[in-house]
């Protein structure tokens, strides 16, 4: 009898009840599971990407997904399995749209370097400013660079950017408008 009560003591786990609250929607509860479990989570979005920098971001997804998936954990005990893969899920997306990201820079890199070698050979008079214009468009951030390369090198309207982009059209004319006020800048430094 004493054997049994002490496996069973062995065997509880503490978190199952932490757990079963939160699945009940206790917000207090899902506190105090992150705050007891986010560093493991940390540990294994390292764990699949190795960029520690990007870990707080990759995190935070992990976490709402966790809290909007609780509802998916059928069985308490099963919870470590559960959120191991979860955050390991997490990891992999954002290691995917990362891989995505650079591909999609490289080729509209490589597109807006096309494009302006070609303007260059048919007018090379204003080589040397196309060139200014290439330099200062590859140092503006991606997200005012993927929309300026989209628009203006590819002819793209902004709904056909909105729509690649996952974003409104009114933020991709905000990102445009920036983007062209840094262009301005920019220049005006370069060519000064």
């Amino acid at each position: 009898m004493i054997e049994a009560m002490a496996r069973t003591e062995k065997e509880f786990d503490p978190e199952i009840l932490v757990i079963d609250a939160v699945r009940q929607g206790d917000r207090a509860a899902f506190e105090e599971f992150f705050r007891r479990q986010d560093r493991w989570v940390r540990g294994i979005i390292y764990g699949v990407l190795g960029d520690r920098d990007r870990i707080d971001d990759v995190a935070q997804q992990a976490w709402t997904a966790i809290w909007n998936r609780i509802g998916e954990l059928r069985d308490s005990r099963l919870w470590k399995s559960w959120l191991y893969r979860l955050a390991k899920n997490a990891a992999i997306d954002a290691g995917r749209e990362a891989t995505r990201t650079r591909r999609n820079k490289q080729a509209l890199s490589a597109a807006m370097r096309q494009r302006v070698s070609a303007a260059a050979d048919a007018e090379p008079a204003n080589s040397e400013l196309r060139e200014a214009v290439l330099r200062a468009i590859e140092e503006l951030p991606a997200l005012y660079r993927e929309p300026i390369v989209m628009r203006h090198l590819h002819q793209w309207s902004y709904e056909q950017i909105a729509l690649l982009m996952g974003m409104p059209v009114d933020s991709i004319e905000t990102r445009l408008v920036r983007a062209r006020r840094m262009l301005r800048e920019s220049l005006k430094n370069q060519l000064a």
